[in-house]
């Protein structure tokens, strides 16, 4: 078994409203700082050694991102942070 990480994030160019409400709470709560916040999504898959690369990018692309706003990597994980 093999822990593969898939980041998901809107595209630069995409407008990322509940990033932008985070930035314009963080001053409001004392954190000065941060001058932009982006939000995305993470999902984690335990998948056999068998899948490959090929077929974790079709997963990514096809299913758990919008590729027309959102841009996505695919991560596996050293077995040593799979704990």
């Amino acid at each position: 078994m093999a822990r593969v990480v898939v980041d998901v994030m809107p595209k630069s160019e995409i407008l990322d409203p509940q990033g932008q409400a985070v930035v314009g709470a963080l001053p409001r709560m004392g954190f000065s700082g941060v001058r932009e916040v982006r939000q995305g999504k993470r999902f984690e898959l335990d998948v056999e050694d068998s899948v490959d690369d090929a077929t974790l990018e079709q997963i990514a692309s096809t299913l758990l991102a919008n590729t027309v706003i959102e841009d996505w990597s695919v991560t596996r994980l050293p077995e040593s942070d799979q704990a």
